[in-house]
């Protein structure tokens, strides 16, 4: 077992060695002369042995603080260079968490940027639909999709939750032009999504209870929205994830009603590593990124 002193009073003593002065040492480390002066007696009486001699408006050295005072700067050194090290590291790498969906439809897409701009650093993309530990594993950062009430996390909105059907031109061709209640006879994909039961109840249409339609399941819109340019059938999607293929015809809204839940899209990161730099440097990008694809509030 180690017998070292207080650390605070060491590094106090490191200080006001280093500088030769009770004032400066307290600037530096952002304290009163006074409690610098009380630090150093209290080394002083563990030790047993007087660190400084005051003289007059000065301090100087003793002869036992003379050889205390090179040893405990280098071993300060040591431990500044050690943590040094661990901070290079730490920011050489950064993992960020988010579902299937929106990394296949949006983030993969331009996580590119991110890179190039800050080519220092590694980026690491963990695509999974499995919420993943913040705090104790080795993800810095996520994405998530739900209300934002997640203990812990401290989040920024991105993007509200919404859904409509969409289907390929092909599959409106041999099925349409369609009608809500249409959709009840209609190929679906991922039948047994809520969301389907939430639009088509929104848009009037009595939907039976019961176990959902047999029916493609696939549990990713990123797959999804592929399944229905394949005219494979009518798919339950986010507008925003899409809004390119719907540009280009590849898509088709059959429908005006959009539905949501009261989801949103969320970049989360743990309250107390939220300023570490490059956390917020991605935050930072990320929220400009997305504000340029969002659409403006009608």
């Amino acid at each position: 077992m180690r017998r070292l002193p207080p650390l605070s009073a060491v590094r106090v003593f490191e200080a006001a060695a280093r500088h030769g002065n009770f004032t400066r040492a307290a600037e530096e480390l952002g304290m009163t002369q006074a409690a610098v002066s009380y630090q150093v007696k209290l080394l002083e009486e563990r030790l047993g042995a007087a660190l400084f001699r005051r003289d007059k408006r000065r301090v100087v050295l003793t002869d036992a603080g003379t050889r205390a005072a090179p040893q405990i700067t280098r071993a300060f050194d040591a431990i500044d260079a050690a943590f040094a090290n661990v901070r290079k590291e730490e920011e050489g790498l950064l993992v960020i968490s988010t579902s299937n969906t929106f990394a296949n439809t949006w983030l993969a897409w331009r996580l590119g940027s991110f890179q190039m701009a800050h080519p220092e650093m590694a980026v690491r993309l963990d695509t999974s639909d499995t919420i993943v530990d913040l705090e104790g594993g080795e993800v810095d950062c996520a994405i998530r999709a739900g209300r934002g009430d997640w203990p812990g996390l401290a989040p920024d909105l991105l993007l509200p939750v919404d859904f409509t059907p969409m289907v390929s031109p092909a599959f409106l061709d041999r099925y349409g032009p369609l009608e809500p209640a249409d959709l009840l006879r209609v190929p679906l994909i991922s039948p047994h999504d809520p969301w389907w039961t939430v639009w088509l109840r929104e848009a009037g249409v009595d939907v039976p209870d019961g176990p959902p339609r047999p029916g493609v399941r696939l549990d990713s819109q990123a797959h999804e929205g592929h399944a229905a340019m394949a005219a494979q059938g009518a798919a339950i999607l986010t507008p925003f994830f899409w809004r390119n293929d719907l540009a280009e015809g590849r898509l088709v809204r059959p429908f005006e009603q959009v539905s949501t839940r009261g989801y949103a899209y969320w970049f989360v990161a743990p309250v107390g590593r939220r300023q570490i730099p490059k956390i917020k440097r991605f935050r930072e990008w990320l929220l400009d990124e997305i504000g340029r694809d969002r659409p403006a509030p009608v």
